[in-house]
């Protein structure tokens, strides 16, 4: 016989299937008939006893579904308070969870029949118990947290209030189902009974029967561990039941205690109290809170009406010193606990500190607070997300990222209201290292954008800003502003468009730097001070005039000295605009002056009084045409100090990996592109390699080309590669060096700055792999080495250093030794044109070479020809040997090449008389003056300043010195007058053989 005793659902939402229990059946299952009968000597007898087991529950679990549930849940319309909507949600999600747990009794119990079929066929351990046991386990308590749910928030006495009259005639059906209940009660309770006794009671049989189970089966079973597995489980769930119980009784009864401001704020179906400061005293200052209260999710402290809610995911235990109290950290405070006696402080940090570590856990433990796999302290570096509400920069600010004892500390994200973003490295709840920050303006889709290294909650070190004004910062900050050196550069195509390149003091430019304004066409070099120039400085303007004196906020003051395209000088006063007043002299190209008094007034041009003076002779070009401003007016050494400073605080700082970039700088996207794209909060550079690995590599290779030939080669690869340090302080020189002499700077009267500035630029270069050196041999443990002599320091510098890096600046750097000798070479341009018409031998004539050095054997003859109608054949090996010299930009190279066309000329003669022959300086000279017309070199005399300039100390007064002094005769000679016009070659005949 069985009962209809309730219906389920199908799965998959068909028609309620009948459900029938076995509860009387008092042999094992003699219904299902004789062969089932036959295998149960093949079972243990455990597995009948789980069967009906299973059969009960399962039965009794369609009762509470049509008993209970089902009229909990249709007890009236919707209840129109937020209060009773969610307790009618938490009954439906108490409803599903309690299908769940039929449906997984139900497969449980499929499973057991099963085996009772065909226990040849079907092992014990495919028992849903057995292989299962952990997602039986979690339908159970799934179960019982949505259960626990409804008791905190008395879901039940609500839902039973409102249908009383049927609760009270059903009191003798509920009664069925529970053991020790009195018909007479509130049906609240009942209904708490009814919905939990039947689970408990049902797990204490799981527990039992599996137990026996384990200790009949054999030891070397298969199923055997899976048997011990689920008991021991099914055991801890007992403790977990019976601990989620006594929780939800006392949050429960919590709420009867409090107000019902406190109440309305504080009741929650997430919510499990602890532990309450009336159960175990202890005492919270400064905030000096009247009740503490540990849920399992939040710790609260009340004052008054008030409640401060703290998240456990972002509480921190701080153990204290005296037995009795202990630090509790939160984002924006501290609070010190502090018990009656030891015993509380324990009670309380324990559970304090396990109910952190369950709710990071995100899930409770099991079975108890307390237990479980993870250690038993929370991490103190966490992830997780919070909004700041205590007034101060950070105020409703959202923090999103890694912390650390209750501060922001590692990566992370800054979100203002306002749309204020800051993304990147945090240090004890500062911006440190790292970060981009993003403040949006006034005007729509405008913000600055401020890609920087941060130390404690400030801008310092590296850093490039975009502003809304689409200018752009890229330098240097201490302390929020701009510090150090760096480069300010306005729109492009904006009315006034600027550009300063210098040194910055406390975010203003001070110092020595360099200012363009594109607007009016002046170029500025010299010292600032608070902003405006101020000091000795240099202004060159795009029409090619040159000013230097001295500067007062802004305007230039006193006397001072202007050069104009037209190689006029002007010395005297100017006025603050740079017009000519008061007294001074002009010395004009062809000698003349006018000394006197200079004014100039509105549409009245310039006006003066004084003495012109016509006798003068033609002036030194070195004062007037060749003039150079500036030498000695700002020491080499102390112009750029703004960037070799850096380097040398990272190297005595040993070289740190994450100091590098804050020290030597790095390279982003365009605001404009991070903001597209949401790259910034990523927070990556143009190259992300983590720089602490890179600066070891730099330093292992460094170590392993120490020999000249390989150092030649490591420094080569360094000065090239943008990521070494050496390379990034190279190009850093390089930006100021284009900063100063590129474009407007191109004026002859800044060669002597330039080509000073490159040579110390190279001192600093070796200086720095000095320092990197002796860093890489420190970490080795190795001795260092002993401070360079002067002699063998310049020897590297101009040796070694000097011709690696020439290449960089060599196009704006011979730019201005072109146009200082534009004249000359000029004149030398149109001589070589005019001896480009002697064939050899009239040109050999014309320069007085002696006939009997003259290789005419090379001049290889047809019928047709003769010696005097043959051009370009004599002495060609030293002619192309001398045309190397534009092929590099070496300076020891082209004397390399120089030294060849000596040596080609000398053995060209040495064949021509049959013997070894050395060349007296008075046949050098006229063979040399031919071999140059013959190579045709342009711009000969910009080459030969600039390797004398540029060349060693050491070839001073040897071979290299007197064969380029040599050179520069040959190119005086070809300049002169009378060799260009007066010794043009006349008719002659072309029969002469010669």
């Amino acid at each position: 016989m069985a009962l209809l005793l309730g219906t389920y659902p199908g799965k998959d939402g068909t028609d309620p299937a009948p459900l029938r229990a076995s509860a009387v059946y008092l042999s094992p299952v003699p219904h299902l008939g004789g062969p089932m009968s036959d295998t149960l000597a093949m079972c243990y007898p455990e597995e009948g006893a789980l069967l009906r087991l299973e059969e009960v529950f399962s039965a009794t679990l369609a009762r509470i579904n049509s008993l209970v549930l089902q009229p909990l849940l249709s007890a009236g319309p919707e209840p129109p308070d937020a209060r009773g909507r969610e307790c009618l949600q938490l009954l439906q999600q108490l409803h599903r969870s309690s299908q769940q747990l039929w449906e997984v009794t139900e497969e449980s119990l499929h499973s057991l029949q099963e085996r009772l079929r065909h226990p040849d066929s079907v092992g014990l351990e495919t028992l849903l118990l057995l292989r299962g046991a952990d997602h039986v386990l979690q339908v159970h308590m799934e179960y019982i947290e949505s259960y626990t749910s409804c008791m905190v928030v008395q879901a039940f006495r609500k839902a039973a209030k409102r249908r009383s009259e049927y609760w009270r005639g059903q009191r003798k059906v509920l009664r069925q189902l529970l053991l020790d209940v009195s018909s007479e009660g509130a049906t609240g309770p009942v209904l708490v009974q009814a919905l939990h006794q039947p689970l408990a009671r049902h797990v204490q049989q799981y527990v039992l029967l599996l137990l026996s189970l384990g200790d009949t089966i054999e030891e070397h079973h298969p199923a055997r561990e899976l048997v011990v597995h689920a008991a021991t489980l099914f055991g801890n769930l007992q403790s977990f039941m019976r601990q989620a119980l006594d929780q939800a009784v006392a949050t429960q009864a919590l709420w009867a205690t409090l107000s019902s401001r406190l109440r309305d704020v504080l009741c929650s179906p997430a919510h499990r109290l602890l532990q309450d400061s009336q159960d175990v005293a202890v005492m919270v200052s400064p905030l000096r809170a009247e009740r503490v209260l540990l849920f399992d999710d939040a710790l609260v402290l009340l004052q008054g009406h008030h409640a401060h809610t703290f998240d456990l995911k972002l509480v921190w235990v701080d153990p204290g010193q005296d037995g009795c109290t202990f630090q509790v950290l939160t984002p924006e405070e501290e609070f010190s606990f502090c018990a009656k006696d030891p015993q509380g402080q324990v009670v309380w940090q324990w559970k304090v500190t396990q109910a952190v570590r369950q709710a990071l856990r995100g899930k409770k433990d099991f079975p108890v607070l307390g237990a479980g796999p993870e250690p038993p302290e929370p991490p103190a570096c966490r992830c997780l997300a919070y909004t700041f509400h205590v007034e101060g920069r950070l105020c409703q600010a959202t923090y999103e990222g890694e912390w650390c004892q209750g501060r922001p500390h590692g990566k992370g994200t800054l979100k203002w209201p306002d749309g204020q973003n800051h993304v990147g490295d945090f240090c004890q709840g500062l911006e440190h290292g790292f970060g981009i920050r993003l403040v949006p303006q006034a005007t729509e889709d405008k913000f600055d954008c401020y890609k920087c290294h941060w130390r404690e909650g400030s801008m310092c070190g590296y850093g490039i800003c975009e502003y809304s004004t689409n200018e752009v910062y890229k330098g240097y900050f201490q302390a929020g502003l701009r510090h150090g050196f760096g480069v300010l550069e306005g729109a492009p195509h904006t009315p006034l468009p600027y550009k300063y390149t210098g040194h910055w003091e406390r975010g203003q430019r001070s110092g020595y730097g360099i200012g363009e304004d594109g607007d009016r066409g002046e170029r500025y070099i010299g010292m600032w001070q608070a902003d405006q120039r101020h000091g000795l400085g240099v202004v060159v303007t795009q029409a090619g005039v040159c000013y230097q004196g001295f500067f007062q906020a802004d305007k230039m003051v006193g006397p001072g000295v202007l050069l104009s395209e037209d190689d006029s000088l002007y010395e005297g006063t100017f006025t603050r605009d740079l017009s000519l007043v008061g007294k001074g002299k002009v010395t004009f190209p062809n000698g003349f002056t006018l000394e006197g008094s200079f004014s100039s007034g509105a549409g009245s041009g310039l006006q003066t009084q004084g003495v012109l003076d016509t006798a003068a002779l033609p002036p030194d070009p070195s004062s007037t045409r060749k003039r150079q401003l500036g030498l000695g007016a700002f020491p080499v050494g102390s112009r750029w100090q703004g960037v070799y400073g850096p380097f040398r605080d990272f190297v005595r700082a040993g070289c740190p990996g994450d100091l590098q970039e804050a020290l030597l700088g790095f390279h982003t996207q365009s605001s404009r592109m991070l903001r597209k794209s949401q790259e910034y909060l990523c927070c990556e550079r143009a190259h992300p390699e983590d720089s602490r690995d890179s600066i070891e590599d730099i330093l292992e290779e460094l170590l392993r080309h120490r020999k000249p030939e390989a150092l030649q080669q490591y420094l080569r690869k360094a000065l090239s590669n943008s990521l070494h340090p050496l390379g990034k302080l190279l190009r850093t020189l390089l930006l100021t060096f284009q900063a100063t002499y590129a474009g407007i700077g191109a004026n002859k009267h800044l060669q002597g700055l330039a080509q000073e500035e490159v040579k110390q630029h190279a001192q600093e270069l070796w200086a720095a792999y000095r320092g990197l050196l002796q860093i890489a041999l420190q970490r080795k443990g190795q001795a260092l080495e002993e401070e360079e002599e002067a002699e063998t320091r310049d020897l590297q510098v101009h040796g070694l250093v000097l011709p690696l890096m020439l290449s960089s600046f060599y196009p704006e750097l011979f730019t201005l030794y072109l146009l200082l000798h534009e004249r000359e070479d000029s004149l030398y341009s149109q001589g070589i044109t005019n001896l480009s018409f002697f064939p050899d031998t009239k040109l050999l004539e014309f320069l007085d070479v002696q006939k009997h050095l003259w290789p005419l054997k090379d001049l290889t003859l047809t019928t047709n020809q003769r010696y005097s109608l043959v051009r370009d054949k004599c002495f060609l090996s030293a002619t192309e040997c001398l045309q190397k010299i534009i092929t590099t930009v070496d300076p020891r190279e082209k004397l390399e090449a120089l030294e060849r066309t000596y040596g080609e000329i000398e053995a060209t003669v040495s064949r021509v008389l049959g013997r070894e022959h050395k060349l007296p300086m008075d046949d050098l000279l006229p063979l040399l003056i031919y071999v140059v017309s013959r190579a045709r070199i342009q711009h000969l005399g910009a080459e030969i300043h600039l390797i004398r300039d540029m060349m060693d100390p050491m070839n001073t007064g040897g071979l290299y010195d007197f064969l380029l002094t040599a050179l520069e005769s040959c190119y005086e000679h070809i300049q002169k007058e009378d060799m260009r016009l007066h010794h043009l070659p006349s008719r002659w005949d072309s029969r002469d053989p010669w």
